[in-house]
């Protein structure tokens, strides 16, 4: 990675802009905004094919807004919306797993929020049982979940060590209290490490830690520091996402226009600052925002050629349906991407009539799947191979992706990525920052010039 902090600014300066986190090819933006039930019960009929599903479920409570947050949440104290939620995710359950006409087994298992630890420790077993009884886990099958360290007990720890969870996420952010008090995020780290210490002594041995740069009030020693005291506890893999500033989608934003967001810049150098820390630390840059202890299965997976992304980010899945419950839910199954209802009550609606939850969706042109496998290889793999691509899917990559190659050359003369005469490329050190703008080069929904994906992805830095 260049060292080179001005010569960094100048890049950033030219390339900032606007765009998709690719945990999806078509992104969610383009999908049909009324999907056919009809066709999201045929995608199901074929799901499930290769024996193994990934199962994810959307649990959408929390008890208090995180106002740097843009996930689909209800704030609710209410104990009756829970219970009442349990319900019809089980109702959800049983119409799912009509249409799938075999077994499949559940290899991953992960759960989202929201707050997944809003529940109680009974209710969490409860939700295991219902899921894993619907699709039983392969015995050595991934079983996570999101904590926030602030909504967490002794008691939940051990129910879910108890169910078999072998991975947990914790929220952390930033451990700076002037940060946390500007996101209405109040979390000493002394809970975050307890959380952590609780996990592993109940035989939970993998452990994340999700972090933000770019939060009001951050400077470059004081995510520093953060890092510091997040090293300290030894997670075995290390989230660093760039706050996404969408006020369009979350409102409560707004307000840190008016508290000191860092400049794009100062936002480069946190980030910079950061990278190098966790490298200088033995964590391996997995890609565009992961880093995991080299004995990792991602590390293993990023050395093997087999790391592969998805909803729930980087993972080394490859080849297997995820099927999602709960609102907002997005499942990715064969030829198609089905997303549920978002809102709450339109999701009750649905599944306590024992219907499928529909609500956006997108079946995959023979195209789309090419461009799928492409944008993967590059937020993957950082590198993608002509011969490969017609070994795939035919035709000759260099005529037919003629335009695509062409939005490279900037990025190639900025030295963000190296281009051979036969159309194959590899991403540069400095070029894994830019990992997002150079798989939008082969994003055919994208319009490069209009500058109308502005009010619907994040910046790409």
């Amino acid at each position: 990675m260049v060292e080179d902090e001005s010569a960094l600014e100048l890049l950033l300066a030219r390339h900032l802009g606007a765009g998709p986190r690719y945990t999806s090819y078509p992104t969610v933006p383009v999908w049909q905004a009324s999907f056919p039930k009809a066709d999201h019960a045929r995608a199901l009929a074929s799901c499930g094919r290769s024996g193994d599903v990934s199962l994810y479920a959307h649990i959408p409570f929390c008890r208090s807004l995180c106002h740097f947050c843009a996930c689909n949440r209800v704030i609710t104290r209410t104990p009756e919306l829970p219970e009442r939620y349990l319900g019809a995710i089980e109702r959800e359950l049983r119409a799912t797993r009509a249409y799938i006409p075999d077994a499949p087994r559940g290899v991953q298992l992960h759960w989202g929020g929201g707050t997944p630890t809003h529940l109680s420790a009974p209710q969490l077993e409860r939700l295991f049982r219902s899921m894993t009884d619907a699709f039983p886990l392969a015995p050595d099958a991934e079983v996570s979940i999101e904590i926030d360290p602030r909504v967490a007990s002794e008691d939940q720890v051990s129910v879910l060590a108890d169910c078999g969870f072998n991975r947990i996420s914790l929220g952390v952010q930033d451990t700076n209290a002037r940060t946390q008090a500007a996101i209405h995020r109040v979390q000493p780290f002394e809970q975050t490490r307890a959380i952590t210490e609780l996990a592993r002594q109940a035989g939970i041995s993998h452990v994340n830690f999700d972090l933000i740069y770019g939060l009001p009030f951050q400077t470059e020693a004081s995510f520093r520091e953060t890092i510091e005291e997040v090293l300290s506890a030894a997670p075995d893999r290390i989230a660093l996402y760039g706050y996404a500033h969408v006020t369009w989608v979350a409102k409560q934003q707004r307000g840190f226009e008016r508290i000191d967001l860092p400049d794009p810049a100062l936002r480069l150098r946190i980030q910079l600052g950061a990278i190098r820390q966790l490298v200088e630390a033995g964590y391996e840059f997995i890609g565009m925002d992961h880093f995991a202890k080299p004995e990792d299965e991602l590390s293993r997976a990023l050395h093997a050629g087999t790391l592969r992304r998805n909803f729930m980010g980087y993972t080394t899945l490859d080849g297997v349906d995820t099927i999602a419950f709960g609102p907002s839910g997005i499942s990715e199954l064969p030829g198609a991407y089905v997303q549920a209802r978002k809102d709450l009550g339109g999701w009750f609606e649905r599944v306590e009539t024992d219907q499928l939850a529909t609500e956006r969706g997108m079946q995959l042109s023979a195209q789309d799947e090419a461009r799928r496998w492409i944008i993967r290889q590059i937020m993957c793999q950082a590198r993608l191979a002509a011969d490969e691509v017609e070994a795939r899917f035919g035709g000759a990559f260099k005529e037919d992706y003629a335009e695509d190659l062409a939005r490279l050359e900037p990025l190639a003369e900025d030295g963000i990525v190296e281009l051979s005469a036969s159309g194959d490329f590899e991403v540069t050190g400095t070029g894994r920052l830019f990992l997002r703008k150079v798989a939008m080069a082969f994003d055919a929904y994208l319009e490069p010039t209009s500058g109308a994906g502005d009010r619907v992805f994040s910046q790409t830095f």
